[in-house]
């Protein structure tokens, strides 16, 4: 589990490519310290376990699921990555509950600059859109950010200047593909919905109670 609050830009040293399976071989340091062969590390918001350390970096290997979900194929040695240790238990959680598994890829179609922010448009398939609510959390490439706005098939978010020099979405343009996650508790609720209404039971919890007491 993660929370969505980016550590490090890491860059992208090499990619060895299997027949369906890659192999990332990613420059760190700051992520580096207490760090195990096995740990869990978010590389654009993909949840990956650390194969190999050196003093410069890891390497994490990447299946075929993985590649084909995700954006991690299509980049190329020196593109930046966000990356962010596992969640420990106690800390802080200043992002939102990040699971790691993403649940699609999105296509950045317009960039705005407001004031000191950018506001950052991205074209998104329905099963993230559908979970996305104004000022509810999404995560972008690992990052966690509040929606600004959802209409037709694309969300908005809007980035402070530490967010644009400290990760990926500072160094992508329009037409660049980013990874997508959504809010993990929105997907429990759907589903506590729809299994109370498989089963007959009628739920006191529904989408105006929701709304009522703030969680919609």
């Amino acid at each position: 589990m993660f929370t969505g609050i980016i550590e490090e830009l890491g860059i992208l040293q090499k990619i060895n490519r299997g027949a369906d399976s890659a192999q990332l071989v990613i420059g760190a340091r700051n992520i580096l310290e207490d760090m195990r062969v096995g740990d869990s590390i978010a590389v654009n918001g993909v949840c990956l376990t650390a194969t190999a350390f050196s003093d410069r970096g890891f390497t994490a290997d990447v299946m075929a699921e993985t590649l084909a979900r995700t954006d991690l194929g299509r980049l190329k040695p020196g593109s930046f990555v966000n990356l962010e240790r596992s969640l420990r238990l106690g800390e802080r959680l200043g992002g939102h509950l990040v699971s790691g598994h993403i649940d699609g890829t999105g296509t950045i179609v317009r960039q705005e600059k407001h004031d000191i922010a950018v506001v950052v448009t991205i074209q998104a398939p329905a099963a993230v859109t559908r979970y996305l609510i104004e000022k509810g959390s999404v995560a972008v490439d690992g990052i966690s950010l509040t929606v600004v706005e959802v209409a037709g098939g694309q969300f908005s978010v809007s980035l402070i200047p530490h967010t644009a020099r400290n990760t990926t979405l500072g160094h992508k343009k329009i037409g660049h593909t980013v990874n997508l996650e959504s809010d993990i508790i929105g997907k429990y609720v759907e589903k506590f919905l729809g299994g109370r209404q498989e089963t007959g039971r009628e739920s006191k919890i529904t989408l105006d109670f929701l709304a009522e007491h703030g969680f919609a």
